[in-house]
């Protein structure tokens, strides 16, 4: 799925007004009756709603829902914000609409004025939509602060007010709408991907307002929301006829001294993930954990005995795996550094060898497309050495990507992949029970497989994280969030597997 900024979206309603026709009306009609049937499967139709509209688009569509749940019999108040800005025509001509089927909008002009919302009703935000140009200020500043302190239920009508489609630096926490939930229309905002929104849009959920299907598919936009629609076309099948040798070799450069489990881990999901061997390059003293763990995999033993310390001879294998549990000694730093500079095959930096990389930044000149790194953020800001957050992070991962030439998987609530032409894909999949020691080394062990079975480096990142984290709701469907840890979703890797490939399949054991 697509994801658009605030001036690509306006340009697809009006495609969407010319090409079938629909008149810019019925396209509110559409949208807000879509609404309206998503809210009804929601909100108890006894639960009094209060709709706050402001005087643009966003406003029409919450008087349209207004003037359809009044239709159906649900006790509706309609309050109108002062915003200072002149009224659409399509929010003129849905007042009349509304005033004609029997509500009289109340307008807000003064904070006085605001009403008496009891805890257990529904407030429908529609005060500003994704065409927000300037943080609110004055009476709807006002609006938003007092309808943040009601503690009703609110829902927000595309996106929370206040909340910016785009880039947020500019706006102002104390003006934009806390929903308990966003029905956003047709796509996701790319705001609802950063963490520093989530207090504002509450669970969100996107629903189809039918905007022309052509107009979306001809619409470049370098963001993209990752789905199973998005990795089932790059998963391969199997034939009769395959072998072990097939599927690839890949190697796992992890583990130190008291570090074995990340070791373990890694090659578990990378033999879970489909690579037909995996071997571990480990110290010596984790040689025998790792092999009573995990007899599937094979060891290469380092002549170290508590961390890495020369690099295996690499002819054998299609893909490499370097950093779980692999420390930052200046041995092991030097192996990653040849590493880096003889390897051929696809690899993945994760860990530690990401934390070496930050101290040897030097070393960044020798990445290459066939390179993906797997940072979270704090270990992607100590590779730049900025401190920036959400929007301007992904900023500076697309740079990254584009200057290094390399994939960049920054990790996190919607894990987004960076690739080096500039396009970044977020993740649909994955919960908060994830957040746990060694999930990590169960995505490096994943995406390392993958490419040993010969994906591109791409196709391997997108669907290694789409994988991961589906593994991870399905584990959550078993556990809880507090009690999930690496080893459940290292087991339903193959689960998440056949969720992937096959239609209407949801696996629960």
């Amino acid at each position: 799925m697509k994801i658009f900024k605030a001036a690509d979206i306006r340009e697809l309603d009006a495609a969407t007004i010319r090409l079938e026709p629909v008149t810019p009306a019925g396209l509110m009609e559409r949208a807000a009756t879509t609404l309206f049937q998503r809210i009804k499967d929601i909100v108890a139709p006894d639960r009094k709603v209060n709709i706050f509209a402001g005087p643009g688009n966003n406003g029409g569509d919450g008087l349209v829902l207004a003037r359809l749940m009044h239709e159906e019999g649900w006790f509706v108040r309609v309050f109108l914000v002062e915003t200072g800005s002149t009224q659409s025509g399509e929010f003129r001509l849905n007042a009349d609409r509304l005033e004609r089927s029997g509500v009289i909008a109340v307008l807000l002009a003064d904070p006085e004025q605001f009403p008496a919302i009891g805890r257990d009703e529904v407030i429908i935000d529609a005060i500003f939509g994704t065409g927000l140009r300037r943080p609110p200020a004055g009476m709807a500043a006002e609006v938003i602060r007092r309808i943040n302190l009601a503690g009703a239920f609110v829902i927000s009508v595309d996106i929370p007010s206040g909340l910016f489609c785009d880039d947020n630096q500019r706006s102002e926490g104390d003006s934009v709408v806390m929903a308990s939930r966003t029905i956003t229309f047709q796509f996701p905002k790319l705001a609802f991907m950063f963490s520093g929104n989530s207090r504002y849009t509450g669970a969100w959920e996107v629903v189809d307002i039918g905007l022309h299907a052509d107009a979306i598919s001809s619409m470049a936009t370098p963001f993209h929301y990752i789905q199973r629609e998005t990795v089932r076309p790059l998963l391969r099948t199997r034939d009769k006829f395959d072998h072990k040798g097939t599927f690839g070799h890949a190697l796992l450069i992890a583990g130190s001294y008291g570090k074995t489990g990340a070791a373990t881990l890694s090659a578990g999901a990378a033999l879970r993930a489909g690579a037909g061997l995996v071997t571990v390059h480990t110290p010596a003293s984790s040689v025998l954990a790792l092999q009573s763990a995990l007899p599937e995999a094979m060891v290469s033993p380092d002549p170290g005995n508590s961390h890495v310390t020369v690099m295996p001879d690499l002819a054998p294998f299609d893909a490499v795996g370097v950093g779980p549990g692999l420390g930052t000694d200046p041995d092991s730093g030097a192996v990653l550094k040849e590493l880096i500079e003889t390897s051929t095959v696809p690899m993945v930096l994760d860990a530690d060898a990401l934390n070496i990389l930050s101290v040897n930044r030097e070393w960044l000149d020798l990445l290459s497309p066939r390179m993906i790194l797997t940072p979270h953020p704090g270990e992607f800001r100590r590779l730049t050495g900025t401190d920036s957050t959400d929007f301007q992070l992904m900023e500076e991962e697309r740079a990254f990507a584009s200057k290094y030439n390399c994939v960049v998987v920054l990790k996190g609530a919607h894990t987004s992949v960076a690739l080096p032409d500039g396009n970044v894909y977020f993740n649909s999949t994955g919960n908060p029970g994830m957040a746990t020691g060694g999930s990590g080394d169960v995505l490096t062990g994943m995406i390392t497989a993958l490419l040993a079975q010969g994906y591109e480096p791409a196709d391997a990142a997108i669907a290694g994280v789409y994988l991961h984290g589906l593994s991870g709701d399905i584990a959550l469907r078993i556990h809880s969030e507090e009690s999930i840890i690496a080893g459940d979703i290292l087991m339903n890797i193959g689960r998440a597997f056949r969720e992937t490939h096959f239609t209407n399949l949801s696996v629960y054991l």
